[in-house]
Parts: structure tokens; sequence; C-alpha cells
């Protein structure tokens, strides 16, 4: 005969499903956020509130699942509606709002339209990766490396440059307004893309002079950027390679999703460059999705490693614990580590 307290104990460990669908079936929402953002829908939002009929028109939608895709972007918060159906006004949330607007500074749609594009389909591969350790990118069907495809005609280039700036824009809005610069004057950002860090930097700090340097393939979409947003005056477009050439001195350096790139070996030579072109007090500050020490809570962190044994034939992410390791070794003096949005921080080395 069951007792109160077996009930009880029943009730509290429940097994419950839901997260196990959630997380299994969760490419469904993934992929009808990354088709909304595929069809610029946010971006027209952005511009007034539509009806589901003025959307289906603007962006050539069939009526068969018209008010299902949208009222899925308003469960998903995405959307927000006043009315149902064909009385519905659809707007954008505050989020989708001021990140996924193109017109928008802030835009990280980028990397969503690249998730889209190429990771979507790439990812299937995740258990032949994870068998034999080699990248199942373009690669896995002879074709260039990653980069040697991406920097192969413009398109591709401002593809992928605008979707390195986009996973970051959050990460660089918060850096910009948070970091203390009030004791340095310079900052270069190493494998700058699109010069969005830079941007951001000067934007909410008058007196930072900024250098963006990466490969000359990228350049000219830095450039455009700058012009668009009218920074040409305060931001430099440098070109280079940060693996055979020095970096730019300046009182501090930026690596935004760069070390992840790379094998052991290679982050600390970059880790090493960076301290050669730092002056005394300077800083090193590395914006990725640090994994936490104890490898149990970064969700996203764990899976953008995942996605570097997909892209790249060394990369992977790391801990603040393994940073610190690499820029004591390096020369540096101590190291922190900065909350950013969501599971991104900067890990910082002061030298």
């Amino acid at each position: 005969m069951k007792t109160s307290t077996d009930i009880q104990v029943q009730k509290e460990t429940k097994i419950d499903p839901s997260h196990i669908m959630q997380v299994g079936m969760g490419f469904w929402a993934s992929k009808t956020l990354l088709t909304a953002v595929k069809l610029e829908l946010f971006t027209r939002l952005a511009t007034r509130p539509l009806s589901a009929k003025e959307i289906k028109f603007e962006i050539c939608l069939n009526q068969r699942g018209l008010y299902d895709f949208l009222d899925t972007l308003v469960a998903l918060g995405f959307l927000q509606k006043r009315g149902n159906k064909s009385t519905a006004i659809y707007s954008n949330s505050p989020d989708t709002d001021l990140f996924l607007d193109k017109n928008k500074l802030s835009y990280m749609g980028g990397i969503l339209e690249m998730a889209n594009n190429r990771l979507y389909p790439i990812w299937n591969f995740l258990e032949e990766g994870l068998r034999t350790g080699n990248p199942q990118n373009e690669l896995r069907t002879g074709k260039s490396s990653l980069f040697e495809e991406i920097y192969s005609n413009i398109d591709k280039t401002r593809e992928f440059v605008n979707a390195m700036g986009g996973i970051q824009a959050g990460n660089f809005i918060t850096f910009a307004k948070e970091f203390d610069f009030s004791g340095y004057n310079t900052l270069c950002d190493v494998g700058g893309a699109g010069a969005i860090l830079s941007a951001q930097v000067v934007s909410h700090n008058p007196h930072m002079k900024c250098i963006s340097f990466d490969l000359p393939a990228v350049c000219p979409i830095a450039l455009e950027n700058i012009s668009k947003m009218g920074l040409a005056s305060k931001i430099k477009i440098e070109a280079g390679d940060f693996f055979t050439e020095s970096f730019p001195k300046a009182d501090v350096i930026t690596l935004g999703n760069i070390l992840h790139d790379w094998g052991t070996n290679d982050k600390k030579e970059l880790i090493s460059k960076a301290y050669d072109a730092l002056p005394k007090g300077g800083a090193l500050v590395v914006i990725e999705n640090i994994i936490d020490d104890e490898r149990r809570e970064n969700a996203f962190g764990l899976m953008m490693s995942l996605n570097m044994l997909i892209e790249t034939t060394e990369g992977y992410d790391f801990t603040a614990a393994d940073f610190n390791e690499w820029a004591t070794e390096a020369g540096f003096d101590k190291t922190s580590v900065m909350s950013l949005t969501g599971p991104s921080s900067a890990a910082i080395a002061i030298k």
C-alpha cells in the first residue's frame, strides 16, 4: 500500500520527456527562424507593423502555411501580434527589432544567414566528424578549405564577414559600453572582419582610435561598413595576415572569435604576438563563448567547439583556465573574465 510520502516522492521524481523532445526537434524552431531571417521579414517589420496579407505579398508567400509560419514566430517570441489570423497585425519583438533588422548597426543576422546557407546542411555530418576527427565542411567533398572557399569571391566574403560581426554584435555593444577604456587611447582588432567591434568602441568611447586588421580580401567590406556609418576618420582599416605579420601596436588588442579557429600551438602564437604588440599595462581581450572550467554549463560554447570540429582541422573552444595558462606562459601578469551577453565572455589579460 502506497503512503502519502511514496506518492510525494513519485511526484518529485516524475520523469518528463519534454526536454528530450524540445532539443531533439529543435531544428523545427531553428529552421523557422532561419527562414524568417533569409526572407528579411524582421527588416520589413522594423519599418512598420504589417498584416498577414501584406506580409504574404511583400515576401511572396503562399496562403497555405502563412498563419502557421507567422504565429510560430509569435509563439517563439520573435514576433508580436494584435488580433488573430485575418485581423492580425504583426510587429517585431524588442530583441528581433534590435538584432535582426539589417538596417541597424546591431544586426546579428549575418551568422544566421550563414547558418542557413552553410552550417545547417554540414552539421548533418557531425557523426562522421566525431568518428574521424576530420572537418565536414567543403573539405569533405574535396573542395577548397573553408577560408579559401570564403575568400574566392566578394559575395561569399561579405556573407562570412557579416556573419562574424553578427554573431558578436551584442557582445561588442556590451564590451564597448562596460570595458573601462579611460586608461587607453588606441585599440587594434586583430581579425577585425567588418570592423563592427571597432565601430562600437569608437561610438561609445569618442576618445578612442581603432585599427581593424584583417586580410586584404576583407578590407573592402570593412571600408564599406565604416563609410556607411560615418566612422572613417576614427577607424583605420589595415590589411595583413596575423600569422605572417606582426600585430599593429595599440593599447588594447582584441581577438573576437579568432582563437577558437586554431589548434593549441597557433592559439599560443597569437597570444604571444598580442603580448609583443602591447605596451606595459596594455590589455589583450579575447571575446568568445568561453566554456566554464568544469565544462558543465555553457552548452552553446561546447556546441561551438563541435562546430569547430566540423569547420576546421584543429580548432576548438576553451575555458578561462585554458586562457589563463596560455596568457601566463606568454608573459601576461594577470587575467580575468568579463561576462558579456548570453554564453559569451571577454577573457582579459593585462601585460
